[in-house]
């Protein structure tokens, strides 16, 4: 007996999820991630410091290096954190105006999640979980909740 379930037919056809343990995938995505990156830090006005503590910790000549050179291929946890991070850029574009959704991630909030502190001091401390956990506040907020 087949206890499979039937979905009805839709015309919503979900995305291919990318496989990022595929060295190829990374290969292809690297780069691109790269100069989002880099665009964005620029965009948000960060210091290198703060940029490169983002991506993850890492020295300061591998990030002029990577800066200066974004071709080479990415370890999962930093193409993984750049896509939180643009994810995050996507979202405050959508919500805001482009002077107010560039400085967002700087200025003091009082959303609970934040308590007072920047986005940016919250994504510093937590790592990967908050940049998730503030991606998905602001793809709530996109959708009305």
């Amino acid at each position: 007996m087949n206890l499979a379930f039937a979905y009805p037919k839709s015309r919503f056809e979900p995305a291919v999820l990318i496989d990022l343990n595929a060295r190829a995938e990374r290969e292809r995505l690297s780069k691109s991630a790269l100069k989002g990156f880099f665009a964005l830090m620029t965009a948000w006005k960060l210091r290198d410091e703060d940029a490169r503590e983002l991506l993850g910790g890492m020295s300061s000549s591998t990030f002029y290096e990577w800066k200066k050179n974004p071709d080479r291929v990415l370890e999962v946890d930093r193409i993984t954190r750049i896509s939180y991070l643009l994810g995050i850029y996507k979202a405050l574009h959508i919500l805001y105006g482009d002077k107010l959704a560039d400085e967002w991630v700087t200025l003091p909030n009082t959303n609970p999640i934040f308590a007072g502190r920047t986005p940016l001091s919250q994504m510093l401390a937590g790592g990967l979980l908050s940049m998730q956990t503030v991606r998905k506040l602001l793809d709530a907020r996109r959708g009305g909740l």
